[in-house]
């Protein structure tokens, strides 16, 4: 029986401009058929990541194959087999949908006797039919991101990579928009989105946190949850901001961070509850409700982040403490 290749393995993966590293000894593989996310804020190294993984940027450390293939020794080999689509995906305005496709599946040399097929194939997988005839340029920004997916895969390629594919696009078409790659990771596609859209990462199989070039954490979204520490509670009050600063200075409160005109509230134990509400109080704020909820990745990625903070704070510390007292015993 032979081995299942993933269709992404890397080790220690890391990138270097200079003093800067972009992303740090990141190592993570994706099984085939599987959807992967790479969650973080913009400058955290997911699109430095991809650009590694598709064989566009060598890395400066590290280890990374994409369908068997090398990043560092077989970049070619990869890019013949990989859809990739971004934000900025170019498409042609003057042009139709079908006319782009045309153009992309001539790109990548689908055979000529295959392409009218396999452009009507996408025309309808899109949900494009009605649009056939208009200019891409009159396109709305869904039906233009539907189109530009349609281009990225015309060549049927195994592993499809999504940079912030959807930024930019409204809630309900960034739904459907996933629907869409859901059907295709049923057929056996791949699937590798970055993207820091927290409802996005609930589509995929497992989810990578990136945070300053590092992988904070790695699991799926379920695991993810379970894994937060403590209770968290839903504090619905007329200051929240201020709300933030005194919790943060109280004992039994792991962390605390601002939802809107709410506060998410990370305690050790349940039964602290009561000690946050009189705090509040006391500080002259109204409490208007309280309750237990189920922290969502939003939850977990900012409690990442804040110990992620924590930890390199106190390794700061620790190392100025460190050099003074190497000054005084000099």
């Amino acid at each position: 029986m032979s081995e299942t290749i993933n269709a992404i393995e890397t080790k220690l993966l890391t990138k270097r401009f200079g003093s800067f590293t972009a992303v740090n000894q990141v190592s993570f593989y994706v099984p085939q058929g599987e959807i992967f996310g790479l969650l973080g804020p913009n400058g955290a190294g997911k699109t430095t990541t991809i650009r590694m993984l598709c064989g566009i940027m060598l890395p400066s450390e590290g280890q990374g194959h994409v369908l068997g293939f090398d990043i560092a020794k077989q970049p070619e080999e990869i890019k013949k087999r990989i859809g990739y689509m971004s934000q900025k995906f170019s498409l042609y305005n003057d042009l139709t949908p079908p006319e782009n496709l045309d153009f992309y599946a001539a790109v990548y040399a689908v055979p000529r006797e295959k392409r009218a097929q396999r452009v009507a194939e996408l025309i309808e997988m899109a949900g494009l039919q009605d649009h056939k005839r208009e200019l891409t340029r009159n396109l709305s920004g869904a039906w233009r991101q539907r189109l530009a997916l349609a281009c990225a895969i015309v060549h049927n390629p195994p592993m499809l990579f999504l940079d912030e594919a959807t930024a930019g696009v409204d809630p309900v078409s960034r739904r459907e928009f996933w629907d869409l790659i859901y059907r295709m990771a049923g057929e056996g596609v791949s699937v590798l989105a970055t993207t820091h859209y927290m409802d996005e990462a609930e589509y995929c199989n497992t989810i990578g946190m990136m945070y300053r070039g590092e992988m904070m954490a790695l699991a799926s979204p379920d695991t993810l949850r379970e894994a937060m520490p403590g209770t968290l509670i839903q504090l619905d009050c007329d200051r929240p901001i201020q709300a933030e600063k005194i919790l943060d200075e109280l004992p039994g409160v792991i962390d605390s961070s601002v939802h809107g005109a709410q506060v998410h509230v990370s305690l050790e134990t349940p039964e602290l509850q009561q000690e946050v509400e009189a705090a509040l109080i006391q500080a002259g704020l109204q409490v208007n409700q309280m309750e237990i909820i189920q922290p969502s990745l939003e939850d977990v990625f900012i409690h990442m982040v804040e110990k992620s903070r924590a930890d390199a704070g106190d390794a700061a510390s620790i190392a100025t403490h460190l050099a003074q007292t190497d000054d005084q015993g000099a």
